[in-house]
Order: C-alpha cells, then structure tokens, then sequence
C-alpha cells in the first residue's frame, strides 16, 4: 500500500505536467502505430510462406544462429522505435521543467539530433535483451530467476539513460555508465524501484475487466461487441497514457538526481523515495 500511494503520488504530479502538453501523448501513439507496421513486415512473411508450420520447418533449417540472427533484429528495430519516441516525450518534459512551452516539434527534433545515440543504445539493450531471452529459455528455473533479476538491475542502473541523452548529449554506454552513478551517488548501493506504475495502471485497468465479462454476460450479439471494443479501446488510452507518464516522471528523477532539484509539482521527499535501497534483513 505505501508503494501503491507513492507511485499514486508519483503519477498525478506527471499527470499535472501532461495535462499542459497534451501533445506529449501522440509521442506513444506514433510509437504504437510503428510498432505494428513492423509486427506486420514480420507477420506477411509468415503468411507468404505457407503458414507457422512452414516457418517452425525454415527455423529448424536455419538452427541456432539464424534464429538468433531474426530474433536480435527484432529486438533491435523494436527497441529503436520505443527508445526515439521516448526520447521525444523525456525532452518535451524536461522543456515544461525549465519553464517552457514544447511542442511535438521539439520533441521529434530533440529525438532527431540524437539519433545515432539513440541507435547505439538501441543495439545494447537488444544485444542484453537477446542474451537474457536466451539464458531464461536455456536454464533450470533457478537460472531464469537469476535472468530476471539481472534483467530488473540493468533495466534500473539504466533508467535515466534518456534523460542523459537528451540533456547531456553522451553516448550509449557513457551515459549508461552515469545513469549508474547518478542514481548510487543520490540513492545508494544495491537498490530496488520504491514505485510501480505497473500495480497502479493494473487497477486502472480493473474496468475494462468489468466491460469484458459484461460483454460475455450479455452473449453474442452487438452489446458485447460494443463492450469489448470500449474495453479496447480504454485499454489503448490507458497504455498510452502510461507510456507519457513514465517518460515525464523519468525526466523529474533525473533533474531531482543531476540537481537535487524537485520539479515543480513533484514531492521532494516522494523522489527521494522513488528509489530505495534493498533490504537484506
């Protein structure tokens, strides 16, 4: 409950900010909408070649490489899209944060001006991306549970990378290397997420839950097909919501870390909790 009111606290000082650029929420929707362009260049192939069977008979032709080869590719063009349109939304935010009033402009020229950073980092987090998919299906559970927490400690050691790109102009690993730093001089050694948007947004999506069992409820016909097209749609809006509200918040724990600053509209001591250091006791 105390994460569940911090990541609360956490989500209506982004919401504040995001209410005054709206047009930090077409940054999710141009990144969905090129996400499912490339799901499809991979999906057509499928189908132009007969079928998943006939698929499942090129990736046992192909082994181990070739597969791994497909699958880093996809890794990589889908990290690439998520990382440059997140960028947008962290420098759009980090303009309101220094007073200013930015537009979608500014943000697709500020992702623009680091495209070749943004590949770079792009190219690691797949490269980390495939290697821990790899040990996870490869391993006895107690190896798949030492991927997931590899992959929970690279993924926080390196959550202000965007920010730092936008703000710092570094490269990939450089600024994965002051991401880490950052957050151990402002927060300490070995620490966990003290928020999660994740447990928040899963209540939020607790009435699209009601929309599809009402629409079940009802049986075939055009309410139910209404229900679940409402819930759809609400869960749309929802993700790409979410997706604003974490490039926002990213942008206010980076100045709260590189200034020791709160941004206006954030709690102090609610950043300062964001991030907290790993009990062992």
């Amino acid at each position: 409950m105390e994460k569940f009111e911090r990541s609360w606290r956490i989500l209506k000082a982004s919401w504040d900010i995001l209410r005054q650029d709206r047009e930090i929420l077409l940054f999710p929707v141009f990144s969905g909408l090129a996400l499912l362009l490339i799901l499809l260049s991979f999906a057509v192939p499928v189908v132009a070649l007969g079928g998943v069977e006939t698929v499942q008979r090129v990736a046992r032709h192909n082994g181990a490489v070739g597969n791994g080869i497909v699958l880093f590719a996809f890794y990589l063009i889908h990290y690439f899209v998520i990382l440059f349109f997140n960028t947008a939304v962290v420098a759009c935010a980090a303009i309101r944060m220094r007073g200013g009033n930015p537009t979608v402009g500014d943000g697709l020229h500020a992702a623009s001006a680091r495209l070749f950073e943004i590949a770079g980092w792009a190219l690691v987090s797949a490269s980390v991306g495939v290697l821990l998919r790899l040990i996870q299906e490869r391993s006895r559970p107690a190896g798949r549970i030492a991927a997931g927490l590899l992959g929970t400690a690279w993924g926080l050691a390196g959550y202000l990378v965007i920010p730092i790109l936008v703000n710092e102009r570094k490269g990939p690993m450089e600024a994965f290397r002051e991401s880490a730093r950052l957050l151990k001089r402002t927060w300490g050694e070995e620490l966990i997420g003290g928020f999660s948007f994740g447990l928040v947004f899963f209540v939020l999506s607790l009435p699209a839950v009601a929309l599809v069992c009402g629409g079940m409820a009802t049986g075939p016909g055009v309410p139910a097909l209404a229900l679940f097209a409402l819930a759809f749609f609400y869960l749309v809006s929802l993700a790409v919501v979410q997706a604003a509200l974490l490039g926002i918040f990213q942008a206010a724990l980076y100045q709260y870390a590189r200034k020791g600053e709160a941004p206006r509209g954030f709690e102090r001591d609610v950043l300062n909790e964001a991030i907290t250091p790993r009990s062992f006791g």
